[in-house]
């Protein structure tokens, strides 16, 4: 199948969504466009968007396409009320740079600040999970965000999650553990 190498209109995009959301972010889920092909963006471990492998020095375009990233089959696109076009991400879409505790009905909650402005606060719907390298032995701290997309969070945002911890046990197994919204996550082995 041939398919023509789509490219983005930043003013375009931009009506398209505001028109189909109004105020808000975008109703991504409801939208069913058809595939368009595959753009050359890519987002990178850290976070940082790029194009034709130059990095997009318009935060205004990254916030907004951040807003109309989509998930699907272990695949990423951008996806507006009349396409869908196909992404490439490193690791996950988001990256976490700063967290702060505010007041939540559960209790205190840990809010997550992505690069693109994201505010996600760490809860039942949105939960940390933490991978480790098995070789090397080092963390990889991840928050779900929205549509099974994850966000990473950043070295020294991880840092001060550690320095709020506290010690519990959990399965016969001493564990650092955070709490936010209700919630308590493991963010690893106290030994």
């Amino acid at each position: 199948m041939d398919v023509t190498k789509p490219t983005f209109d930043f003013a375009e995009v931009s009506r398209q969504i505001d028109t189909a959301s109004g105020k808000g972010a975008p109703p991504v889920d409801k939208w069913h466009p058809d595939f368009c092909g595959d753009i050359d963006i890519r987002i990178l471990r850290d976070g940082q968007w790029l194009y034709n492998g130059s990095p997009i020095g318009r935060p205004a375009m990254v916030k907004l396409f951040a807003t109309v990233l989509w998930k699907e089959n272990e695949a990423y696109f951008l996806k507006t009320p009349v396409e869908k076009i196909g992404i490439q991400v490193d690791d996950v879409p988001f990256h976490f740079i700063h967290v702060e505790t505010v007041a939540h009905a559960l209790g205190e909650a840990l809010c997550f600040i992505s690069l693109t402005g994201d505010r996600v606060i760490a809860s039942a719907g949105n939960p940390i999970r933490v991978e480790t390298d098995p070789i090397t032995g080092e963390p990889s701290p991840y928050l779900y965000v929205r549509f099974g997309m994850e966000g990473l969070i950043s070295r020294s945002v991880f840092y001060t999650l550690v320095e709020k911890a506290h010690e519990e046990l959990c399965e016969g197994v001493t564990q650092i553990v955070v709490n936010s919204a209700g919630e308590t996550y493991v963010l690893g082995n106290a030994e």
